[in-house]
């Protein structure tokens, strides 16, 4: 089994309840999902994301840059 272990790969998921109550609160819905999909990922379900990744260490960086966007309100579980 060890020799497989260079070939591990990962989907990264990307859960979220967001408030759209507000036209800020629109804004910021709209705005994370934009950067969500600029950044590789695709809608599975209206409010779930998917991105494949390569190794662990890809999806450490894209699981960092999501949480470089979060938006101030709302859910997101990754």
């Amino acid at each position: 089994m060890d020799r497989f272990s260079e070939y591990r790969v990962m989907w990264v998921l990307v859960l979220f309840d967001l408030p759209t109550e507000t036209k800020k609160e629109r804004k910021a819905y709209a705005d994370f999902r934009k950067n969500l999909q600029r950044d590789g990922f695709t809608m599975f379900q209206f409010s779930i994301y998917v991105r494949h990744c390569g190794s662990s260490e890809n999806a450490a960086v894209h699981i960092k840059r999501v949480k470089s966007f979060l938006p101030e309100h709302g859910s997101v579980g990754i």
